[in-house]
């Protein structure tokens, strides 16, 4: 007994260390994230397969919440179990929570500077590299077809035509569609299990959404909570699309220039942008700081995680069935699409200004696809890059 609780904790602490260490490096924003996942976890350790790694995306991008993180949890699950999956959200969470209450101390000071700055552009160089791999690599596993070719095509030229999160549910469901009629496998398996959701996260995720209103007005806790909770239950499409949410829920309880500060923090630093909600709960509970940022994280995090529990366990079982498998197949075409979309903006246009700047990008597509350096080298390098540039 003692053996197996050791050889389990062993195992939470690798996957700990493993999404610790991402956590400290994944710069720019969900789109990349999923890169510096299937480079760490899909190419280099091989916990899974490309063909998994890609119904796991594709379950993320319909359920409401952090998709990044909810795909890092869902990892740590297939690894770990339910341990596990929280051993990964912590760890690849936590750099990005600690540093958002670094930041909301010491306030805009350590933005505004030039070395800041300089070395967030040139992590913003690095995500272009790691963005554009991802979705070259899904690109070759799942549009081989005239019609995926085309799914992900229309999806990349609808999302940059027409940027906003109804346009991604569309075009996503389109895909599913199209893809349950026409990319369903040739092949059935004899014997199909049976798709059962886990209940209980499901039941916890309805009663937190219906009952917190009616208890918050308890405690400026509860109300915290709350607020985040509902948040975080409505976002679809990742963190960028929480920004406008968590506006809405501060009003006047926050400064303009203190919100925007901490807007830019968020896509600045690594790890989720979900953690913009860390900064603001600091900011809200001026009394007990600490608290406020810690209850405002686990909120806004909660509702996407409930929902992911509920079908992750079966989630194999289900997308065994022809017609699941053929939505599956649409969706993860789809899904390069909108990659290719991110890709662009607001990776690309962010990043990539002078020539200089799609210089670095070269090099490191060299320095990673033919040199194979390690991410942590390629970090380093491209914030000494960052700082150089900023002071030429």
């Amino acid at each position: 007994m003692l053996k197996n609780e050791s050889q389990k904790t062993f195992i939470m602490f690798a996957i700990f260390k493993l999404f610790f260490i991402l956590g400290w490096l994944s710069f720019g924003g969900p789109a990349a994230h999923i890169g510096y996942f299937r480079q760490t976890f899909v190419e280099k350790l091989k916990w899974l397969d490309d063909h998994e790694y890609g119904q796991i995306v594709a379950l993320s991008q319909f359920l409401p919440g952090p998709g990044s993180s909810q795909v890092g949890f869902a990892l740590g699950y297939k690894r770990g179990g339910l341990a596990g999956a929280c051993a990964a959200f912590l760890g690849f969470t936590l750099p990005s929570v600690l540093i958002m209450i670094g930041l909301a101390l010491l306030a805009s000071q350590a933005t505004d500077t030039t070395a800041f700055q300089s070395v967030v552009h040139g992590l913003k160089l690095l995500a272009v590299v790691v963005v554009a791999d991802a979705a070259w690599g899904m690109y070759k596993n799942f549009c081989k077809s005239t019609l995926t070719v085309g799914l992900c095509f229309t999806t990349a030229i609808a999302l940059l035509l027409l940027p906003s999160i109804w346009m991604q549910i569309g075009v996503l469901t389109f895909a599913a569609i199209v893809g349950a009629h026409h990319l369903k496998p040739q092949s059935t398996p004899v014997d199909l299990p049976a798709f059962k959701p886990n209940y209980m996260p499901l039941i916890v995720f309805v009663v937190l959404l219906i009952g917190l209103p009616i208890i918050a007005y308890m405690s400026p806790s509860l109300r915290l909570f709350n607020d985040f909770y509902q948040a975080g239950s409505l976002v679809f499409g990742g963190g960028h699309v929480v920004l406008p949410l968590l506006q809405n829920i501060v009003g006047d309880n926050l400064s303009e220039d203190a919100f925007l500060t901490g807007y830019a923090a968020a896509q600045a630093v690594p790890g989720p942008m979900f953690t913009f909600a860390t900064y603001i709960g600091y900011e809200l509970m001026p009394a007990t700081p600490l608290v406020g940022a810690v209850i405002a994280t686990i909120a806004v995090f909660m509702p996407g995680f409930l929902l992911l529990l509920a079908v992750l366990k079966n989630w194999q079982a289900l997308a065994q069935k022809p017609r699941i498998a053929g939505a599956l197949s649409g969706v993860n075409a789809a899904v390069v699409g909108l990659l290719v979309a991110a890709l662009y903006q607001p990776v690309f246009i962010s990043a990539v200004i002078q020539p200089m700047d799609i210089a670095l990008v070269l090099a490191g597509f060299f320095l990673m696809k033919q040199l194979k350096l390690p991410i942590i080298w390629l970090v380093l390098t491209f914030m000494l890059a960052g700082l150089g540039m900023g002071f030429i």
